[in-house]
């Protein structure tokens, strides 16, 4: 019994330390429904605030920008926030969906 606890536990080591944990990969644009993050390599290349707008619009909300980081290797962050229909007709809190 107690040889095939150790090797279960050998077995376990050399799987643990070849495998790496690849926390520090983050892609350049990521979000969920209450908001997300963007990458400052983006900013050259796309309009951030366009594509924050779009990915809000598929939960049906609008965007409230936290940060906007201008510095290469930081990140700009958002919130999607739930709009306040009938408050102000018209006004750009209704969400809106970009297409090119």
């Amino acid at each position: 019994m107690r040889t095939i606890g150790a090797a279960a536990l050998a077995a376990t080591a050399i799987i643990m330390a070849c495998a790496s944990a690849r926390a520090d990969i983050v892609p350049p644009f990521k979000g969920n429904d209450t908001g997300g993050i963007i990458s400052t390599s983006l900013n050259s290349r796309t309009d951030i605030r366009a594509l924050a707008a779009n990915h809000c619009a598929q939960f049906g909300k609008t965007v409230k920008w936290l940060s906007i980081q201008r510095s290469y290797g930081q990140y700009s962050s958002f919130a999607c926030r739930w709009t306040r229909h009938g408050i102000r007709a018209g006004s750009y809190e209704h969400p809106l969906r970009v297409r090119y």
